[in-house]
């Protein structure tokens, strides 16, 4: 009896961030991440921008959080992506594939959850998959890829995504650790010349130069 109390606060705090989650989503989605503010979030939301404080940290963290619900149809799509590969090195491949595809779809959302800076408060991925876990529900079979989900950095997401391929002795793990982060800056190139646009490349082209520098940069030992 005495845990009722609890259960209904956590499902009220659930409900409040939604509302601006939501809302900040929905700036983002129609008008873009630079146009998001406090104020337009609360006046979506219908609360005063003092309640947004009492559940976020400050703009920046609200922004990552309404970003990764977008960054969802990426992780929703990875399974299918996979199912494609026959070894652990073409799943890897197909990781990245996918990765760069959505990201590069959406440069700054990206941006915002892999690489912006949100001053002294640190990303933490795991808050946002505790506040929503049903997005990694299709993930309860393969924990090396709900650990990647849940690790903020990318070159440390790519060096899990690695774990099958160095558990097999198709890369030993210093190389896979220089390999990672290799291919994180890479991949971080491109994103940054989307972002500025600088690049004439449509997604399709700039995901497979991408992944042909990927493929050509990678140093797996295959018999």
């Amino acid at each position: 009896m005495k845990k009722q109390p609890t259960k209904n606060k956590e499902k009220q705090t659930a409900r409040m961030m939604a509302y601006f989650i939501n809302a900040t989503a929905d700036i983002i989605e129609k008008e873009g991440v630079d146009k998001v503010t406090i104020r337009k979030i609360a006046d979506i939301a219908g609360y005063n921008s003092a309640t947004i404080y009492n559940y976020f940290e400050d703009l920046s963290h609200l922004i990552f959080f309404a970003s990764m619900s977008i960054v969802k149809k990426y992780t929703d799509a990875l399974p299918t992506y996979i199912e494609k590969a026959s070894t652990p090195i073409e799943k890897y491949f197909l990781i990245w594939e996918c990765f760069c595809k959505y990201s590069f779809e959406s440069p700054k959302i990206y941006y915002a959850v892999f690489s912006a800076n949100l001053g002294t408060h640190p990303i933490n991925m795991k808050k946002y998959y505790d506040y929503s876990p049903e997005d990694l529900v299709v993930y309860l079979n393969n924990d090396d890829l709900k650990h990647m989900l849940i690790e903020s950095s990318q070159s440390k997401r790519t060096f899990i995504a690695l774990k099958q391929c160095i558990n097999e002795g198709y890369i030993q793990e210093r190389e896979a650790e220089e390999m990672a982060e290799r291919h994180y800056l890479i991949w971080q190139g491109m994103l940054t010349m989307f972002i500025n646009n600088r690049s004439t490349y449509t997604v399709d082209e700039a995901t497979e130069v991408i992944l042909n520098h990927i493929r050509n940069s990678a140093s797996f030992h295959v018999n």
